[in-house]
């Protein structure tokens, strides 16, 4: 078995925590991969061949990354928190080897999360048009350029037209990513459970268009309408696509795979809510 290290080198405590595990890792017999730096390396593809769980030792944008780097393989990951919010880890450093030597002897809950498959249809300066496709765990968005225009677009639900929405963007996420920009934007937190995706309309001009759930077989698509000639971009889990191009049309629809996240319980979910949205350890 191999595990693969996803440490954010920007936080020198977090890439520490990852030597000391690595160390006690490979006192115990077990192989250990680093994933690269990615800024110093941004193209450099990770080799997950033999991998058997994946610790992310950062916060969740860490842990973002270390799912993009499984993508819809269904590795276990498990991660340690170095964030100020750590909403979807599940150790904090002090309790590093502890937490991983359960998630080795299967003693931790895998929780089965909904990815998203994205396709957008993008014009390059030329006139010419290409698509690209992404991994998401958390969210497609679509929004506006640094100029502020209004975007115009259609919404449509399998082959099903919605609406037609002027607005700052939209937001289609995953149960897991309900508590990222789709919340932020205004809509629902929503168990790990729901397999479907969160529709979320942001900043539209109209007090009509809300927050809409669909089911996990729903084929979302986002078409730019040609009404505006407004600089438009699309961001898959905050990354970039198809970076310096015009966006035309984006297709979102469950993955093929999900992102199995290993945390203590079941009720871990609720629990985080309750810290982090309620401000029950405030009180407590």
């Amino acid at each position: 078995m191999k595990v693969l290290l996803v440490p954010n080198y920007a936080k020198e405590a977090a890439v520490d925590g990852a030597r000391r595990l690595a160390a006690w890792l490979e006192h115990e017999g077990i192989e250990v991969q680093w994933a690269h730096d990615k800024k110093l390396f941004p193209n450099r593809v990770v080799d997950t061949t033999g991998v058997g769980l994946v610790v992310s030792l950062g916060g969740d944008g860490t842990l973002l990354r270390a799912a993009r780097i499984v993508e819809y393989g269904e590795i276990p990951l498990l991660g340690i928190s170095y964030g100020h919010l750590g909403f979807l880890t599940c150790g904090s450093p002090e309790n590093l080897i502890d937490t991983v030597s359960d998630a080795l002897s299967g003693d931790l809950h895998a929780s089965h999360r909904a990815t998203l498959d994205v396709e957008v249809e993008l014009e390059r300066p030329d006139g010419t048009m290409c698509t690209e496709r992404s991994f998401a765990l958390n969210d497609l968005s679509l929004t506006h350029g640094v100029r502020g225009d209004m975007i115009v677009f259609d919404v449509s639900v399998s082959g099903h037209h919605v609406d037609r929405l002027r607005g700052d963007g939209f937001v289609v996420s995953t149960a897991t990513g309900s508590t990222g920009y789709a919340l932020a934007a205004g809509g629902p937190i929503v168990t790990p459970e729901f397999t479907g995706m969160v529709c979320v309309p942001v900043a539209c001009h109209t007090i009509t268009a809300r927050a809409f759930l669909t089911s996990p077989s729903d084929v979302v698509e986002l078409r730019i309408s040609t009404e505006r000639n407004a600089e438009r971009l699309f961001f898959a889990d905050g990354q970039p696509l198809g970076e310096g191009l015009r966006g035309l049309r984006a297709t979102v629809r469950r993955g093929p795979g999900d992102l199995i996240l290993l945390d203590r319980s079941s009720r871990s979910f609720y629990e985080s809510v309750s810290r982090v949205f309620y401000g029950r350890a405030k009180r407590d």
